[in-house]
């Protein structure tokens, strides 16, 4: 489904995110991506949607060649992947519905539509009683779940996470972790970067770390190990 195939990210001279890097992800896999800061983990997630370009190698996502794709067809590309940011990006003016809705008002689909599809996420994260606050009046784990929702609304094969607790508690953490396996056991692809060793201990999912650029391990099962 996802290929990073001996991809190489060379910002300058002093600079390598990525060093000859290669590894799959098949359809409904959750995998964990860790590493120390700077190991080359967002880099890698970059990759994928077209946010950065590889210096040398491929990327390839559901046979789609990502690196050598236009401005033209990148939309279509991020719809199928649905992001998920450590400071969540909700817009603050924009109640949890209306910050949802916004990602399908702007591809223009009808209001029936987004009423149901809305409606429907808000309960899978469980903020239907929440709908109508502000992103101000909500807890972090409340916000993240609204992040979510809005991932969720375009019905993206896959979820992309990128340090998805990293401003949250142990309780609100094991939240959210419990709600992307939840979206994984659904049928959703899960990538999931993060340095939080109990959280990846916990998964018992596979483990890819990254360091300084350079894939150090790949198991099935793994444990967060860096050295």
């Amino acid at each position: 489904m996802i290929s990073w195939r001996n991809v190489t990210k060379i910002y300058s001279d002093t600079s390598v995110a990525l060093r000859d890097v290669s590894f799959d992800v098949e359809k409904g896999e959750f995998v964990s991506v860790v590493g120390k800061s700077g190991a080359g983990k967002t880099t890698l997630l970059k990759l994928l949607l077209a946010e950065e370009r590889p210096t040398r190698g491929e990327v390839i996502f559901e046979e789609l060649a990502v690196h050598t794709l236009g401005s033209s067809h990148l939309p279509q590309l991020r719809r199928s992947i649905g992001m998920i940011f450590q400071d969540y990006k909700l817009l603050n003016s924009k109640t949890a519905y209306e910050n949802v809705a916004y990602v399908m008002e702007v591809m223009g689909l009808p209001e029936e539509t987004i009423a149901r599809d809305v409606a429907e996420v808000l309960e899978i994260v469980g903020l239907s009683a929440r709908a109508s606050h502000y992103p101000m009046q909500l807890s972090g784990g409340e916000q993240q779940r609204v992040a979510i929702a809005r991932a969720l609304i375009h019905r993206p094969s896959v979820i992309v996470a990128d340090e998805p607790t990293g401003n949250l508690d142990p309780y609100h953490t094991r939240d959210i972790i419990r709600l992307l396996s939840r979206i994984n056991e659904l049928g959703t692809t899960v990538i999931l970067a993060t340095h939080n060793k109990e959280i990846v201990n916990r998964l018992g999912r596979r483990v890819v770390t990254l360091s300084e650029g350079k894939l150090l391990r790949d198991e099935k099962k793994g444990k967060f190990i860096v050295l």
